[in-house]
C-alpha cells in the first residue's frame, strides 16, 4: 500500500501528531510519502521520522497580538501558487491520500479522484459538536480549506459522534511535577505583553518558549528558543502549563496530569471552541485574556490526575492499512471504551457547555 500524507505546518501540534502516525506506519507494510506546507522548509525541525519529505507554501492564518488578522491572511495567501502546487503533485500514484488539514494534498487527491481521509482536530468540527464563534464563513473554511472524503476527527470527548480520542505521542521522559515550575507556550501572543505578567510571581519558575534566538535566564523567568527535546523535558517536569487553546499541547498536559491555564486566540473559531470544551469538561481554566489576577488564582489550584489515552495513532494506521478504512463508528467505540472520560452525562455536559 502506498499513502501520501499531508501535514499543515502552522504551529507544532500537527507535526506532533504526524510523528506519532509516522511511528505507527513504520510497524506496518506500507510506504508513506510526506508533504508539509504552511512554513518555510528551513523553519521545520526534528523532521527525521519523515525521511525525504516534500514542502509546499500552502496556506496559513496570520495572527497579530493573539488575534487572527484576516486582511493579512488574504494578502499572504498566494492562491496562484497553491493551484500550481496542487497540479504539480501527482496523487494518482497513491492508493490513499491522508491530510492533516493540509490543502495541497487534499486538493490534489480531489483533482485525481483518489480517496482522501482527513485525520485532524479540525475534522471534528465537520460533525455537530459544541462550537463557539462559528458562522457560515468558518463552516465553509473548515470544509473547503483541505477538503477530504472521510473526516476522522480527534477530540477530548466524543460528544455522541464518531470522533476519536487525542493522538498523544508516547514519551520516554519521566512524568514529574517540580513544585512551582510552569511551562509557558503562547506562540501567537506578543512576549512584551505577557512576560511582565509573570514578574510578580517570584516563587515560581516560568519556562517560556517563543521565537527567541537564544536561551536567556531572567531570574525566575527562563526564555527558551523552540526545541522539541527541551520543550518535552520542561513539559514533563512542570506542575502546570499556560498556553493557547490549540489541541495537541492541552492533550499532552491532560495526559500527564498538568494543570492548564488556556487563552484562546481571538477571532479563531477552533481555539474559542476548544476553550469552551476544556472549561465544560473541567480540564482547564480558560480566560479571554491572561492577567496577573487570573494567573494568581490559577497558581493556587491543585494539579489534576493524569488521564490515559490508548495508542490512537496505531489504531488509525491499522484501520487504514488492514481494515480498508471502513466502519469508523466501530473504531471510535472501541477506543473510547479505553478512556475514563469526563463522568458527565451528555445532558449534563450540554448544560455546562451552555453555561460556559
Amino acid at each position: 500500500m502506498k499513502i501520501l500524507y499531508g501535514v499543515q505546518g502552522t504551529g507544532n501540534g500537527h507535526l506532533t501528531r504526524a510523528r506519532s502516525m509516522a511511528k505507527a506506519f513504520a510497524k506496518l507494510d506500507v510506504k508513506v510519502d510526506w508533504v508539509f506546507s504552511g512554513r518555510n522548509r528551513e523553519d521545520f525541525f526534528d523532521m527525521q521520522p519523515f525521511g525525504d519529505f516534500r514542502c509546499y507554501r500552502g496556506m496559513t492564518l496570520q495572527t497579530k497580538k493573539g488575534k487572527v488578522n484576516m486582511p493579512k491572511t488574504i494578502l499572504k495567501s498566494n492562491l496562484r501558487q497553491l493551484r500550481q502546487d496542487v497540479r504539480a503533485l501527482n496523487a494518482s500514484d497513491y492508493d490513499l491520500v491522508v491530510s492533516d488539514f493540509e490543502p495541497v494534498t487534499a486538493w490534489a487527491a480531489r483533482m485525481h479522484g483518489v480517496r482522501s481521509i482527513g485525520v485532524s482536530h479540525q475534522c471534528a468540527f465537520l460533525y455537530p459538536i459544541p462550537k463557539k464563534a462559528s458562522n457560515f464563513i468558518t463552516d465553509i473554511f473548515m470544509r473547503w480549506f483541505a477538503p477530504i472524503d472521510t473526516p476522522v476527527g480527534v477530540h477530548w470527548h466524543h460528544f455522541d459522534q464518531s470522533l476519536l480520542p487525542p493522538i498523544v505521542e508516547p514519551s520516554e521522559h519521566p512524568n514529574t511535577a517540580q513544585k512551582g515550575k510552569i511551562l509557558v507556550y503562547l506562540p501567537f501572543a506578543d512576549v512584551d505583553d505577557f512576560l511582565p505578567l509573570l514578574a510578580p510571581f517570584k516563587d515560581h519558575e516560568f519556562y517560556v518558549y517563543h521565537k527567541f534566538k537564544q536561551t536567556e535566564d531572567r531570574g525566575h523567568i527562563h526564555l527558551r528558543p523552540f526545541s522539541r527535546e527541551g520543550f518535552q523535558q520542561d513539559l514533563h517536569s512542570a506542575e502546570g502549563v499556560m498556553c493557547s487553546a490549540g489541541f495537541e499541547l492541552p492533550s499532552e498536559a491532560i495526559t500527564l496530569g498538568k494543570k492548564l491555564l488556556v487563552e484562546p486566540v481571538r477571532s479563531q473559531m477552533e481555539q474559542q471552541s476548544n476553550a469552551l470544551a476544556l472549561q465544560a469538561l473541567g480540564y482547564a481554566t480558560t480566560t479571554d485574556k491572561i492577567s496577573e489576577q487570573v494567573i494568581r488564582h490559577w497558581l493556587t489550584l491543585p494539579k489534576p490526575a493524569p488521564l490515559h489515552y490508548p495508542d490512537v495513532a496505531q489504531a488509525i494506521a491499522r484501520w487504514m492499512v488492514k481494515d480498508g478504512a471502513k466502519n469508523l463508528p466501530q473504531l471510535s467505540n472501541a477506543l473510547w471504551q479505553q478512556v475514563a472520560i469526563s463522568p458527565l452525562t451528555t445532558p449534563d455536559l450540554n448544560q455546562r457547555l451552555k453555561q460556559a
